[in-house]
């Protein structure tokens, strides 16, 4: 049986330009014009995220990972991936 994760996050806010998730007791912004991956996703993609360790997200039902690095400071990761038309 797998026990209850230690890192908490919480998606907490949707809107047309982008989402805020709660990390713990941070807030941050995912402007869709950062991350396009989530242009297009519904509201039950957005909201099925996990947290499996300190700095890493994961989006299962959209296959995306990212981290809260990336999060914190887009322009500090420049690779972005060509959103699906």
């Amino acid at each position: 049986m797998r026990g209850t994760g230690t890192f908490p996050i919480e998606v907490s806010h949707v809107s047309r330009h982008g989402f805020w998730i709660l990390a713990g007791e941070e807030e941050l912004l995912l402007p869709y014009e950062h991350f396009p991956w989530f242009r297009h996703a519904s509201i039950d993609q957005i909201m099925s995220v996990e947290r499996p360790t300190a700095d890493h997200l994961h989006w299962p039902l959209l296959d995306i990972d990212l981290s809260l690095d990336s999060i914190r400071d887009p322009a500090a990761f420049p690779l972005v991936a060509k959103s699906p038309s």
